[in-house]
């Protein structure tokens, strides 16, 4: 062996060795997204030893080393290495680890994004089948696939997956109109013991439904959950029949609202409040009404009245908004 190759030998050996130092730092919350671009600078002779740290490295609740991994494997374009890793379904039984190796598996679907084929589709929908994500739901959610659409549905049942599962049921656009309105008539196991999940499906499908353009059928069919049991899906409900009702079934929304404004919770009395406002000009002849029935009542059995508190702020913010509208004419 000549000087020459012994040298050649040396520093490819060096050079290794390098990027494994650079991998090592990925540890260093104070270095490792400088080792992220030492790393890509590197080239492709970096993508094995990332590719080993990531498959066969340890999950922990400290995921920060793995998610920039992740992210110095996506510019070097190794997407057959996210892929792998995704597919590889770990078993984690501790759930700080598992936390923290599902931050890693998102940020690993979302710059998968990059790529937007078919082996990266039909990988996503494996893992979104096996678990809603919201990294992956919203990878695969750019597609705009009517074959996901359950997967969607059934994802706004997880308070983590739910908005991102909103957004891609958005963007299927009108394809999902029948689904949505099934989940929202569909209490599950049933009507008299409805799983917290269900619960939580239905009203995301409702505010869904809300923003589309709802035929009388729709409404029709919908009334009929103002008068379920659980207080945010008869509220929802409610909204859709004000928005888009008969007058006369308008008024009867507005009455269930202020029945079930007490027993939501503050971010839905807050969109009550908005409701109200929006279509008051149906809404004013109720709330009178309303005042009205609760005014005579003596001081202290007015006081701790919330629903009139809240009636009378509403009437007040509709006359004021009236009167800048007149006042800017």
């Amino acid at each position: 062996m000549t000087e020459e190759t012994d040298l050649r030998g040396h520093f490819r050996d060096r050079s290794e060795e390098r990027v494994q130092r650079l991998v090592d730092r990925l540890n260093s919350l104070k270095e490792g997204e400088l080792a992220v671009v030492e790393l890509v600078a590197c080239g492709k002779r970096a993508v094995e030893p990332l590719r080993r740290f990531l498959l066969y490295g340890k999950p922990g609740g400290i995921f920060q080393p793995r998610q920039l991994a992740v992210e110095a494997l996506a510019e070097l374009g190794a997407k057959d290495v996210l892929l792998e890793y995704l597919a590889s379904g770990k078993h984690i039984s501790d759930p700080v680890d598992r936390y923290g190796e599902e931050a890693v598996e998102n940020t690993a679907a979302r710059l998968l994004a990059g790529w937007r084929d078919e082996e990266v589709y039909n990988v996503l929908l494996r893992l979104v089948r096996r678990k809603p994500m919201p990294g992956v739901i919203e990878t695969i959610g750019e597609y705009r696939r009517p074959g996901t659409i359950p997967d969607f549905i059934g994802a706004l049942g997880d308070d983590i997956a739910r908005g991102p599962a909103e957004e891609a049921l958005r963007k299927v656009g009108e394809t999902a109109h029948r689904a949505l309105l099934d989940a929202a008539l569909a209490p599950v196991p049933s009507a008299d013991d409805e799983s917290p999940s269900s619960l939580r499906r239905r009203a995301s499908a409702l505010r869904l439904l809300a923003e589309r353009n709802l035929s009388a059928e729709d409404w029709r069919n919908l009334a009929a959950l103002t008068r379920d049991r659980d207080p945010e899906i008869a509220a929802r409900a409610s909204w859709i029949v004000l928005l888009v009702g008969e007058e006369s079934c308008r008024q009867l929304a507005v009455r269930r609202l202020i029945e079930v404004f007490p027993e939501v919770d503050l971010f839905l009395q807050t969109e009550i409040e908005g409701w109200l406002l929006r279509r008051f000009d149906s809404a004013r002849i109720v709330i009178d009404e309303e005042i009205a029935c609760r005014q005579p009542a003596t001081e202290a059995v007015r006081s701790p009245d919330k629903v009139l508190l809240f009636l009378l702020a509403v009437k007040r913010r509709a006359d004021a908004e009236s009167r800048e509208g007149h006042d800017s004419e």
